[in-house]
């Protein structure tokens, strides 16, 4: 299926490595013009030649950015005035107990895993509705339904992140402008297998068992039973930013692995 990709100029967020990465390097395969972003410039040229590499597609770029500060948010901006496809993809996690969670931790969170995209969507959703074309896609999180008692202020963030989603989807209405949330479920990107490598140290145990008791005690609703893979993320996003995906908008899409019950 073509996509209808070509030339169109996208950037994602945090995207030098795990599932960010996997939407650039699918994108840049459909053709598009791909910035990608991270912190370190080092990261950055490694994943542009990577993705070069594997695609042949030549328009890939990268603009650094530290996401916890807004001046730097603001400087890529001026930098990327206009696109057409935005992926706010960039989040942190961290699994810490409720009654440990301060106030510094829960305004991190805020401003980096939603102010984060609000400023980027802020900065191109009215250029987006002047074209009457454009996507932007928050990858939120199974979380942000079904919150992780084991990261609250993590699961909060996602749940803002699909309201925002819906909200910026009803400046659309009558555009062929679309903007939706997908709710990955637990994907093994360098994040999270570094948090997995670390948990079988701890326990002394093989990742292989240390994956396995995930789902059996924490995730224990998950119908696939395994960690998705970060590609089977970004074949949503991908759909999701082609002009195949025009009749939907508003949405939460799941791609959790049916971890989520509940049927609407």
């Amino acid at each position: 299926m073509d996509l209808q990709l070509t030339n169109k100029t996208a950037f994602v967020s945090g995207s030098t490595a795990g599932i960010g990465y996997a939407i650039a390097l699918q994108l840049a395969a459909e053709g598009a013009k791909v910035i990608i972003n991270g912190r370190s410039s080092e990261r950055i040229d490694a994943a542009v030649s990577e993705i070069k590499s594997f695609t042949g597609n030549a328009n890939v770029t990268g603009i650094a950015a530290d996401f916890s500060k807004p001046e730097q948010i603001s400087e890529l901006i001026s930098q990327l005035p206009d696109v057409d496809i935005l992926v706010n993809n960039f989040s942190i996690f961290e699994p810490k107990p409720f009654l440990e969670i301060t106030d510094e931790d829960w305004l991190k969170f805020h401003n980096m895993n939603l102010m984060s995209g609000i400023r980027l969507s802020r900065a191109y959703i009215d250029g987006m509705l002047k074209r009457n074309s454009g996507r932007i896609i928050f990858v939120s999180s199974e979380s942000g339904v079904f919150i992780p008692d084991e990261m609250v202020h993590y699961g909060v963030t996602k749940t803002a992140q699909i309201a925002i989603a819906r909200g910026l989807a009803e400046m659309t209405k009558g555009t062929k402008v679309t903007v939706n949330s997908i709710l990955p479920g637990p994907t093994l990107s360098e994040g999270v297998g570094n948090f997995v490598e670390q948990l079988a140290i701890d326990q002394n145990l093989t990742t292989a068992q240390v994956k396995e008791d995930f789902f059996k005690t924490m995730r224990p609703t998950s119908l696939i039973q395994r960690f998705l893979m970060p590609e089977e993320i970004a074949n949503m996003v991908t759909y999701l930013a082609s002009p195949k995906a025009s009749a939907t908008n508003g949405a939460a899409i799941r791609v959790d692995g049916g971890l989520i019950k509940s049927i609407i």
